[in-house]
């Protein structure tokens, strides 16, 4: 990888696999937008705004990408074309809302919108992020406070007990095996090993049709989880096609847009089949309620679309729902941490009372096998 972005460095005509998959920080993909929506704005021509902005970028990888970027447009392409060369830095949405913004010759305006929603997506992945650091802090500790009665002072109790002979209660031995079995390298290795081919294993199945049905269904209707992935989905999808049709793109461009940043086989499904079924004259809300899986669009959510067709501000209606499935996330995301805090705790009660417990008895009979 270090050779092939070398090679972009020093000849950006040549872009390697390796650096056409690299990724960037969301956070310096959103600067980027915005700066260049301003020296747009400001009457600066694109390719000496791209090479400015690579100047001032401190990330090598970025940076390298960005000048390679100005100089296919300095040799002819355009900036939708070069950007598709980085498909995992520009996905489909930014590369389909810069081509239809050269179409339309409002550039600075649609990189403004599309500031906007990459700041918005990049607001609600932290959020989720958040929310799990405590679950995930929660558990670490327990996983110390576990590891640490197990291996320093469950050992000693049951060296007591050998020295005199006598043996250790069942609950007791039990775990002491347990953390016998942890400190064994071959046993680890193994387990290690065993874990790795079941990753394998469930990761090849996951690539199949019936792999992906089940876990995306699992995704779908777990209990309040479920709740929370729908609402994420439905608010990226409503929050793409808001900021392309405001911005001048088609319906079905969007739709198609949409349908490749979901990777729920389900939500797939239902955006595919309104696509065919607006194709086929049908309207967007018809369109959906047609659809297999439908039920996954509420039924109020589908009502406001059709009155957003009637009135011809479709745009502006999938914005508003954007916003409300944005909350109705926030919200979702406040009753799982809710949940997840008490359900913590009692395991974390459950595991390291149950070390206690069996840390405890032999205490109680310690004195009649000293006695002995």
């Amino acid at each position: 990888m270090n050779l092939a972005l070398s090679k972009l460095m020093m000849g950006r005509n040549w872009v390697a696999p390796a650096v056409s998959n690299l990724k960037v920080k969301s956070s310096d993909l959103i600067l980027f937008t915005t700066q260049l929506s301003i020296m747009l704005e400001s009457g600066v021509v694109l390719s000496e705004a791209l090479e400015a902005i690579s100047e001032q970028e401190h990330s090598g990888i970025f940076k390298a990408v960005i000048g390679d970027i100005a100089e296919r447009i300095t040799n002819g392409d355009s900036f939708s074309v070069a950007l598709a060369n980085y498909p995992r830095i520009f996905n489909a949405m930014f590369i389909s809302m810069v081509k239809a913004s050269e179409a339309s010759g409002k550039m600075p305006e649609m990189l403004e919108v599309l500031g906007g929603y990459l700041n918005a997506e990049a607001e609600t992945r932290k959020q989720i992020k958040a929310a799990m650091i405590y679950p995930f802090i929660m558990l670490l500790m327990a996983t110390a406070a576990t590891g640490s009665l197990m291996f320093f002072v469950l050992p000693r109790f049951s060296k007591i007990y050998e020295a005199r002979g006598a043996a250790l209660p069942k609950l007791t031995q039990v775990l002491v095996n347990f953390s016998g079995m942890l400190g064994d390298l071959r046993i680890m290795v193994s387990a290690a090993f065993s874990i790795g081919v079941l990753y394998f294993l469930l990761h090849t199945w996951r690539q199949t049709v019936s792999g992906q049905k089940i876990i995306d269904w699992f995704k779908v209707h777990c209990p309040i989880i479920g709740t929370m992935f729908i609402d994420t989905v439905m608010t990226r999808g409503m929050r793409i096609m808001a900021t392309m049709i405001n911005t001048g793109v088609s319906l079905l461009d969007a739709l198609e847009v949409v349908q490749s940043s979901c990777d729920n086989y389900y939500f797939r499904t239902l955006w595919l089949s309104t696509d065919l079924k607006i194709r086929d004259g049908y309207q967007f809300s018809d369109s959906i309620l047609l659809s297999p899986y439908h039920t996954l669009v509420a039924s109020p959510i589908i009502q406001m679309l059709r009155a957003g067709e009637k009135s011809g501000q479709i745009g502006q209606v999938c914005d508003k729902i954007s916003i409300f499935y944005q909350k109705k996330l926030q919200n979702s995301i406040r009753i799982v941490t809710s949940l997840i805090e008490p359900l913590m705790i009692v395991i974390m009660g459950f595991v390291i009372g149950t070390i206690a417990i069996a840390l405890l008895l032999p205490v109680f009979r310690i004195s009649s096998i000293m006695a002995h």
